[in-house]
């Protein structure tokens, strides 16, 4: 078959399968359009749907390891993250030398907090290519939760250094200089990402933060007026902490700021 495509959550990576049986009452066109229609609604953010039309593709063409890994992202979404880690599994074991279903396992690991096993899924995929950015920020991510900060950093450097358009990765490797007391390097990377990405959410809930521990609250209140108005959720500590994983003293200097106005 042609090219398929592996959906993430912020990303489609194209991928090359080979040819495999298709049923004698189904054209090739059609099958294409069975898979097409399930990775569009994947896209489009209809996930049920999504999921019932997977589940059609797979009932016909069962070893379709793009397509198995496909709904895992989405068993994910919908909250299955094991059922998630099976699809994965299975993919794996169909196309053992493709790298994308590890990402997407480790990602479902680290939703259950699996962090061992979602960290030995990035370093397979490291080891194949040492400049996966997907795969070195979500490695970053784990160490991270295991409080592991400089080498959290580190980590974030190499994603955003392989794709330096990767703004998360830059707005986190800031968190991690903050949140291990490399302040000024931390600002300073902090006020490019808003110079160049004025809406960028991430960095300047950051800056919020980092302005008010300084004491410059014209500063910080003026970059939280954007934050408000743009994501409420960083102002709740429990998603900061548990959901986009930012370090401890970050999150403890914006709740203080928070709590004050």
């Amino acid at each position: 078959m042609k090219n398929k495509k592996f959906k993430y959550f912020f990303i489609l990576i194209f991928i090359l399968l080979s040819l495999v049986f298709v049923p004698s009452s189904y054209s090739l066109s059609s099958r294409e359009d069975l898979f097409t229609n399930a990775l569009n609604l994947s896209s489009n953010g209809e996930f049920n749907l999504a999921l019932q039309e997977w589940n059609r593709y797979l009932e016909l063409y069962p070893n379709d390891s793009a397509a198995l890994s496909n709904r895992g992202n989405v068993k994910l979404v919908v909250g299955d993250p094991e059922g998630s880690i099976n699809d994965q599994d299975k993919a794996i074991k169909l196309n053992p030398n493709e790298v994308d279903p590890y990402i997407n396992r480790g990602i479902a690991e680290e939703s259950l907090k699996l962090w061992l096993k979602a960290k030995k899924d990035y370093l397979f995929v490291i080891s194949k290519d040492s400049k996966n950015f997907s795969a070195l920020y979500n490695y970053a991510n784990v160490e991270g939760s295991l409080s592991n900060w400089q080498t959290a950093r580190d980590l974030f450097a190499k994603a955003s250094e392989a794709n330096p358009g990767f703004a998360m990765a830059r707005s986190s490797k800031a968190l991690a200089d903050y949140q291990l007391g490399n302040m000024d390097e931390a600002e300073k990377e902090l006020k490019k990402l808003t110079r160049r990405y004025p809406t960028f959410v991430d960095a300047r809930a950051a800056l919020t933060a980092l302005f008010w521990s300084r004491g410059i609250s014209g500063e910080a209140e003026s970059n939280w007026i954007a934050v408000s108005e743009l994501d409420p959720r960083y102002s709740d500590e429990e998603w900061l902490l548990n959901v986009r994983r930012w370090p401890q003293k970050p999150t403890k200097d914006l709740m203080k700021f928070i709590s004050l106005k």
